[in-house]
């Protein structure tokens, strides 16, 4: 099995910045990318980021490429998320995830393992 913390939400002021973090642990060793998702009150989980473990392939959501970044640390099965410029409608809870799939990484269904989100709130 294969388990998901994340880390580093919390309560901030429109145009601040965080960093989310996601450590792996478990079975680790056959996944071959992780990602994040949000979910605000009332609407859908949608993509936010991923990226191979290697590193060598990284994807965003369009809306959002420029202001987050996805980075990883492999040697610690750890992945990143650094969000820039946070605006109010950034407010979600934000889930880390991963999968043994090599294709459809922006893709909720192509996840394996979920964490238990962590809440980002931004305040104006």
């Amino acid at each position: 099995q294969v388990q998901l913390v994340e880390s580093g939400g919390g309560l901030v002021q429109a145009g601040d910045s965080l960093r989310l973090s996601c450590a792996a642990s478990g079975r680790t060793f056959s996944l071959y990318a992780m990602g994040w998702f949000r979910q605000a009150p009332e609407k859908e989980r949608e993509f936010v980021a991923s990226i191979s473990r290697a590193g060598d392939r990284t994807y965003y959501a369009p809306s959002l490429k420029g202001r987050f970044t996805i980075s990883n640390d492999n040697a610690k099965n750890t992945v990143f998320l650094e969000m820039d410029s946070l605006k109010p409608d950034d407010t979600a809870v934000y889930y880390c995830a991963s999968t043994h799939n090599t294709i459809l990484l922006t893709t909720l269904s192509s996840y394996n393992y979920w964490g238990q989100g962590t809440q980002v709130t931004v305040s104006t």
